[in-house]
């Protein structure tokens, strides 16, 4: 059963001040609904990926939905959560209840409000998402740890904090032409590669601009079946969606590479019959700039230990071989936990009908990669969308 995203919805990213996690919710749900021309009654099942976790005191979320439109009450709605990856994890059971014949019509919401809280706290609530038995103590929470996944990546492949730098320069460029991103401001190669002030270390050698930020906002998107899909006025369809889990331990695992990424990526390509030169961009999860440099080997631009060819030869720029995270990526355009891996979605499909916006829509695109992990390449979701009509 083929399934489409035929709607979509994606408020602006940032510190929405007047905004909670319900208003939020009702605003995406709606204008999702209104963007696919379809109704709440229209609707047979509604996921919503909200990770929480203490980040707003209303834990039980779900049914904040049918507030939204009275004709969603009594559809069964479902809160889904899995760590950073609880956007995709949404959009997998909207699909999945298409692909059972349950329904031939799913909205999906991804929501986080984060700064209602110190940045400190909001740390501990993230760090949750690790292996607590054992990476509890890291200090500096998730960025230490992604701190000492750098460490054992430039201790194998040498030092890459240039590398680093241009990552991030080239998200917040891409950003700073994205209305929707929480950064709208291209702060150069020579800011992000230095320590200052403004741009002090986290947790060494992982600089301000090596970390994703504190975000609200939401983003929402109708599915719908085959042959629902071609009677809308404009539909992206699923080629391949891949899911795949790794040990949460670290301990367990090496961290100099992305295995569990690179098991999503070959997944996906095989069930989609491409590869990674069909690609016209790709959206990734650049929580941490080291994890968009280690995402380049997982999903094959380059080989292992190599990523840095790809950003120095200019590959993965807009105009490039393979424009990664046009959007901004979470780096720039931000990362509500539960609303990233929809943000992704919604990001793709704008881009491979022509609707992104004009400042980071990439030139005939027709063919898009989505990457979304939970935890330390953990959870890990790759799909690859393509035009339908």
């Amino acid at each position: 059963m083929k399934v489409s995203i035929v709607g979509w919805a994606h408020t602006k990213f940032g510190k929405l001040e007047g905004e909670d996690t319900e208003s939020l919710i009702g605003g995406a749900a709606r204008a999702a609904l209104d963007d696919a021309g379809v109704t709440a009654t229209d609707i047979d099942a509604v996921y919503l990926g909200h990770y929480n976790n203490g980040l707003s005191p209303q834990d039980f979320t779900a049914s904040l939905v049918l507030q939204a439109d009275p004709g969603f009450r009594f559809k069964p709605v479902t809160r889904v959560e899995n760590a950073c990856a609880t956007g995709s994890a949404a959009i997998y059971q909207g699909v999945n209840f298409i692909r059972a014949r349950r329904g031939r019509l799913v909205l999906v919401v991804g929501v986080e409000k984060m700064t209602n809280l110190p940045p400190k706290e909001v740390g501990n609530i993230l760090q949750r998402a690790c292996y607590m038995k054992e990476e509890s103590g890291i200090e500096a929470g998730f960025t230490g740890i992604f701190a000492q996944i750098a460490q054992t990546y430039f201790q194998r492949y040498s030092d890459q904090s240039d590398v680093l730098a241009r990552i991030a320069a080239k998200n917040h460029k891409n950003g700073a032409a994205n209305p929707l991103a929480h950064m709208q401001k291209d702060l150069g190669y020579d800011f992000c590669r230095n320590v200052s002030e403004k741009n002090p270390l986290v947790a060494a050698p992982l600089k301000r601009t090596d970390c994703s930020m504190i975000s609200d906002g939401a983003a929402a998107l109708v599915l719908a079946d085959a042959e629902t899909a071609l009677t809308m006025k404009k539909a992206v369809g699923f080629r391949a969606t891949s899911h795949v889990s790794d040990y949460l331990p670290m301990s367990l695992r090496d961290m100099s590479f992305l295995q569990g990424a690179e098991a999503a990526w070959q997944r996906a390509y095989a069930e989609a019959g491409v590869t990674i030169k069909d690609l016209d961009l790709v959206e990734t999860h650049d929580c941490y700039t080291i994890a968009e440099l280690m995402e380049y080997e997982a999903m094959g631009l380059t080989a292992r230990g190599e990523g840095a060819r790809a950003i120095f030869e200019g590959w993965t720029e807009k105009d490039g071989l393979l424009p990664v995270n046009p959007s901004g990526g979470l780096k720039a355009k931000g990362h509500p936990i539960g609303a990233t891996g929809v943000s992704m979605h919604v990001m793709a499909a704008m881009q491979t009908t022509g609707r992104a916006p004009a400042g980071i829509q990439v030139k005939d695109a027709s063919l898009a990669g989505i990457f979304n992990m939970g935890g330390a390449a953990v959870a890990n979701y790759v799909s690859i969308l393509e035009t339908v009509r």
